[in-house]
């Protein structure tokens, strides 16, 4: 499978990334992985090991005359989002990767890519594979469950790692440097509400709403894009004056992850659903209106069920639950006053289920200050206690602050400009990368963070433009070998 990633450029680094394509590698199920890249290593006489939680080092010897110069750590992770569209069958924990290549970006077909950061984990094998290479001693961190928890970060070592140096291969941009990230938390919360069958003269329907872009929910959280739940909910909402009663709900597959798509059974009067669905139709129009240029693929539909369910919310609770979800905090929250562009503060409101009145929502906030992180977490908590739900934060993990002072970031800015012609974009960026937990666990390390051109991450739209890949492998080994030539 995606033979043809062997003819791209830089060879060793696609032929890696064939084999991380061809290796299934969703959050939570990177066991087969770690385990082939602990024989490639031992193939090539590499030592490797694993702290605790199964985190994954591979170490490779200083070139000689070079022992002194500070150990450099390769860091990436090795699971990918686990997202297809709907009408695409994947098992993400079976099925490899499929991938072409279109007007010089890689794609996938129909599925995330796992560039993000597949691309990256690649990049650190290539290097430590090139005997053609000199530099100083060598350590390639992969971490574990980083999409869906942070998990490998926050349960890392301490003490256990030996370089002064840190590159972080998780960027997705081209032409840039980032030296700070926000930092985020989960707000899970959960109820058991109150349900009641349904009277005689109700009748069952299928809401659904698909075809929306999605997205990283850090990266793209300020570009406009719907959002499957929150545009859902705003639909029950409005419906609520048809005495519309919530069966079940389900929206979005990842807290990180812009939901594409949201589903709702309700039960109302049945001579009220002739007049529901011209509702539903008004509001599609609306709500295309609303996303023109930015996410023109919404649908949004309302059809009977044959098979009517025997329990449906009561109408207080239903109410109540769709009034919460309505009042939740969800997008941007503040723009930062210090980094021009940059968001500050934001939540997505990434997977909202129900079933059999028992209702589940996680959310991820995002944001440069901590303490505003705990804000959202609390307003989250203020709200649902209103209708009875217990409300918990989970695999909170901090910023990393800017260091713009770095002599590592002025030597890749010297690098930049001798391979590229220019000076990078030093950026701070609104995703949850691995530095602000690493950096506290090793507060003396000297990190950056960059990466080639990747557009969609998180979705199945996610690509990876090939030019960028070659500039990023360039900059790559001319870093590591100008880091051997000491500090």
């Amino acid at each position: 499978m995606n033979e043809h990633l062997e003819q791209l450029s830089p060879q060793p680094l696609w032929h890696h990334f064939r084999t991380l394509c061809n290796t299934p590698r969703p959050s939570g199920h990177e066991a087969e992985l770690v385990a082939l890249l602990e024989r490639w290593a031992d193939a090539r006489g590499l030592a490797h090991d694993r702290d605790a939680h199964g985190n994954l080092r591979l170490r490779k010897p200083a070139t000689p005359g070079h022992e002194r110069a500070p150990g450099v750590i390769l860091q990436g992770h090795l699971d990918m989002v686990a997202q297809a569209n709907a009408e695409h069958p994947h098992d993400f924990t079976r099925d490899p990767i499929e991938t072409h290549v279109a007007d010089g970006w890689l794609h996938a077909r129909h599925t995330t890519l796992g560039a993000d950061n597949g691309l990256g984990v690649a990049a650190a094998l290539a290097i430590l594979e090139d005997d053609s290479l000199t530099h100083g001693p060598l350590e390639a961190l992969f971490t574990l469950e980083e999409e869906t928890s942070m998990g490998g970060a926050l349960n890392l070592a301490e003490g256990w790692l030996e370089g002064q140096v840190l590159l972080n291969l998780d960027s997705e941009d081209r032409g840039e440097v980032f030296i700070g990230c926000a930092g985020g938390a989960d707000v899970v919360v959960e109820a058991a509400l109150p349900t009641a069958p349904l009277a005689e003269h109700e009748v069952a329907l299928r809401l659904s709403l698909t075809g929306l872009v999605g997205g990283h929910s850090g990266i793209d959280i300020h570009r406009g894009r719907g959002n499957a739940n929150r545009l859902l909910v705003r639909v029950l909402r409005s419906l609520e004056a048809f005495d519309a009663r919530l069966v079940d709900y389900h929206g979005g597959t990842l807290r990180n992850a812009l939901p594409r798509e949201a589903f709702a059974t309700l039960v109302l009067p049945a001579d009220e659903a002739a007049a529901a669905s011209e509702r539903v139709a008004a509001l599609q129009q609306e709500l295309r209106g609303e996303l023109a240029g930015v996410d023109d693929g919404l649908t949004l539909t309302l059809h009977p069920l044959m098979s009517p369910p025997a329990q449906a919310l009561n109408a207080h609770a239903s109410r109540m639950l769709v009034a919460a979800l309505h009042a939740a905090p969800c997008g941007v929250e503040r723009m930062s006053p210090e980094v021009e562009g940059v968001v500050e503060t934001s939540n997505n409101l990434g997977v909202v289920g129900l079933e059999d009145g028992r209702f589940h929502l996680c959310a991820l906030v995002r944001s440069l200050r901590d303490s505003a992180t705990r804000d959202i977490a609390d307003r989250f908590r203020a709200l649902f206690e209103l209708i009875g739900a217990k409300t918990r934060v989970e695999n909170a993990y901090p910023g990393w602050t800017p260091a713009s002072d770095s002599p590592l970031l002025a030597r890749f800015c010297r690098l930049h400009r001798q391979q590229l012609g220019g000076d990078p974009a030093v950026k701070v960026i609104h995703a949850g990368l691995e530095c602000g937990i690493l950096a506290g666990k090793y507060p003396g390390m000297q990190m950056i963070s960059f990466g080639p051109l990747i557009r969609g991450a998180h979705s199945p739209d996610e690509r990876v433009e090939l030019e960028s890949v070659e500039e990023f492998w360039s900059l790559l080994r001319a870093l590591v070998e100008d880091l051997a030539e000491g500090s």
